[in-house]
């Protein structure tokens, strides 16, 4: 039975297995993160054309009307928020399967 690492609100429902970016400092996004698992604290509009090309959002802060769930149901991606402590929980690289259906991430 898969290990759960962690919980939070679905914002976004959907099901993704993929490798984990973190982003510690929203006001610096990256130049690219398309096709992974972004994890940060929050987000901002400086964040959205990197969330936008994510294949899921994990934030450990937010709610259903944060600019994080927002962004993800605008374009349709998976996403977790409120989780507390995805970004302490979870690794650069590290390869998780997100189920937003239920707001759990998986090992």
């Amino acid at each position: 039975m898969p290990k759960i690492l962690i919980k939070g609100l679905v914002a976004c429902k959907g099901k993704v297995r993929g490798k984990v970016r973190i982003i510690l400092d929203p006001s610096q996004p990256p130049k690219t993160a398309g096709g992974e698992i972004i994890v940060m604290p929050f987000s901002t509009p400086l964040m959205t054309m990197v969330l936008s090309k994510a294949a899921a959002l994990i934030t450990d802060c937010g709610g259903l009307t944060s600019h994080t769930a927002m962004i993800a149901r605008e374009f349709n991606i998976p996403c977790i928020v409120g989780t507390k402590s995805a970004t302490q929980v979870l690794k650069n690289g590290q390869t998780i399967f997100l189920n937003a259906d239920k707001g759990i991430v998986y090992e």
